[in-house]
């Protein structure tokens, strides 16, 4: 229902939905794809969620369909969490994909209002649905909101991102797979950069991630640097001018990420 994620953005994942289908570049090496296929092969409840969500090409690349699985068994796993975590929702999904019916995105909010005690990172490609039905949620301090951008040509993503109510509004350029010059970073309160890992990825340009840094820091955003990417990501590491980057929001708890990496 909901596992320790080893994404350095986040500590959980929840994933009430799974299933997705590609709506841009960002979508070709998807790895929840590839991830869909080898749980879909498992012989139990996970199999069961997962199997027939995903397909290969004949290049051999996986890909979702298009079909969509709704969860309800997971529905409410937050609320069974006493230690306050920072929650990853629809890492195998998108809350706002069109076939996610309203009345279940409801449900998934009311959880997410539930509890306090969390922070909820919900990230989408479909800003546009979210926004559409954004007045009809409600949006407690702890439901972050993002959207990601991979290439300038998805800039308006990031403007209807910034009509949404959410109290923290993020921004996820990974794959970055090109520069983002001028981004309308107003409104915006976190940006995470990454390069594309796995089987064929798309290597990403120190300067893409460098220009991205200075905008955030001419603009007061904090700027999370992911990780290189590539087919060894654990080769070619976090760093970025010699460091790493892992700043964030505030979050409405103590502890966060920080709290995490020590124990």
């Amino acid at each position: 229902m909901a596992v320790g994620s080893t994404i350095e953005w986040t500590e959980a994942t929840w994933n009430p939905v799974a299933g997705c289908s590609p709506v841009s570049p960002g979508c070709h090496n998807c790895y929840a794809a590839r991830m869909s296929l080898r749980l879909g092969s498992m012989p139990n409840k996970t199999g069961d969620k997962y199997g027939g969500l995903a397909k290969k090409l004949r290049s051999g690349r996986p890909v979702f369909n298009g079909k969509i699985q709704l969860d309800y068994d997971a529905l409410e796993a937050p609320l069974s969490w006493r230690l306050p975590r920072i929650i990853f929702v629809n890492s195998m999904s998108d809350l706002f994909h069109e076939s996610v019916p309203m009345s279940f995105i409801r449900r998934v909010f009311d959880v997410m209002n539930r509890c306090p005690q969390h922070t909820f990172q919900v990230l989408t490609k479909r800003p546009e649905r979210a926004l559409e039905v954004a007045t009809e949620l409600e949006w407690a301090k702890n439901i972050w909101m993002g959207t990601s951008v991979e290439t300038k040509e998805y800039y308006e993503r990031i403007r209807l991102l910034q009509q949404i109510p959410a109290h923290v509004r993020f921004l996820s350029c990974e794959p970055l797979l090109g520069p983002l010059p001028r981004m309308p970073l107003k409104g915006i309160h976190w940006v995470i950069v990454g390069g594309e890992s796995g089987p064929g990825s798309r290597p990403m340009q120190g300067t893409w991630a460098l220009q991205i840094k200075e905008q955030c820091e001419k603009k007061g955003v904090p700027f999370f640097f992911k990780q290189w990417g590539g087919v060894r990501k654990k080769e070619t590491g976090r760093e970025l001018e010699g460091q790493t980057w892992d700043e964030m929001p505030e979050l409405e708890y103590s502890g966060g990420i920080e709290r995490q990496r020590a124990l």
